[in-house]
C-alpha cells in the first residue's frame, strides 16, 4: 500500500525557514513526479512546487526564489526547503505523487507563519 508521510511542519516567524520532508513507501519512486501542494484556510488547494522523474522543477510564482524542491531517490524522499517565509505561506502542505495518471496524496503537515 502506498503511503506518503510528511514531516517538518510547524510554527515559524515571518522571515524564517522550514524544511519539509515526504517519505514515500512506493515502488519505482524515481519514476514518479513528486510535488508539494498547500491549502490555506478558506482557499483551494494549490500547487507549490513540482519535480519530475528527470529532475525538472516547477514553482508557483508566489514561491519562486524562496522555496526549493528536491528529491533523494535512494531514500524515497522529496523535500521542500522554504526560506523567507511569509504569513501568506501558512497552510497545510501536502505531498503528492503521480505516475501515468495515478495519483497519491499524503495527509498533510501544518505550516504556520506568524507575522
Amino acid at each position: 500500500q502506498v503511503q506518503l508521510v510528511e514531516s517538518g511542519g510547524g510554527l515559524v516567524q515571518a522571515g524564517g525557514s522550514l524544511r519539509l520532508s515526504c517519505a514515500a513507501s512506493i515502488n519505482a519512486f524515481s519514476r514518479y513526479t513528486m510535488a508539494w501542494h498547500r491549502q490555506a484556510p478558506g482557499k483551494e488547494r494549490e500547487l507549490v512546487a513540482q519535480i519530475t522523474s528527470d529532475g525538472r522543477t516547477n514553482y508557483a510564482d508566489s514561491v519562486k526564489g524562496r522555496f526549493t524542491i528536491s528529491r533523494d531517490n535512494a531514500k524515497n524522499t522529496v523535500y521542500l526547503q522554504m526560506n523567507s517565509l511569509k504569513f501568506e505561506d501558512t497552510g497545510v502542505y501536502y505531498c503528492y505523487a503521480m505516475r501515468w495518471g495515478t495519483t497519491y496524496w499524503g495527509q498533510g503537515t501544518q505550516v504556520t507563519v506568524s507575522s
